[in-house]
């Protein structure tokens, strides 16, 4: 999977948030500042080459809808950014003070529980 540029990623967060929708629909639930509808268009044909999303079309009209999940691109940056090791992705939060004990204490509860 390549790499998202910072709008492409913005799009998908917005795409994965509605599940599927048009460029319309999309434009109008993304966050402000809000890209022009062609350069949202380019960034949507950019993700279906790169492969994260996928279309229908009616008519002229295209609704896209996520190819991968957020799951599957978390997973892959964990392997490409921490040596595929969740225990170097939690080390780096912690050592940027980014992730509190209180959280972590949460998160070993959770693992212990298996949830």
């Amino acid at each position: 999977m390549e790499k998202l540029t910072p709008a492409e990623e913005t799009a998908m967060l917005t795409l994965w948030r509605l599940e599927r929708g048009t460029l319309g629909v999309i434009l109008e639930e993304m966050p402000e500042p809000k890209p022009h509808y062609n350069t949202l268009a380019s960034a949507f044909k950019n993700l279906e080459k790169k492969g994260y999303v996928l279309f229908r079309r009616y008519g002229n009209v295209y609704e896209y809808y996520p190819a991968v999940s957020r799951e599957q691109v978390a997973d892959r940056m964990v392997e490409e950014y921490f040596d595929d090791s969740y225990k170097n992705l939690v080390t780096h939060f912690a050592k940027e003070q980014k992730i509190s004990a209180d959280d972590l204490r949460e998160i070993l509860s959770m693992i212990e529980k298996g949830q």
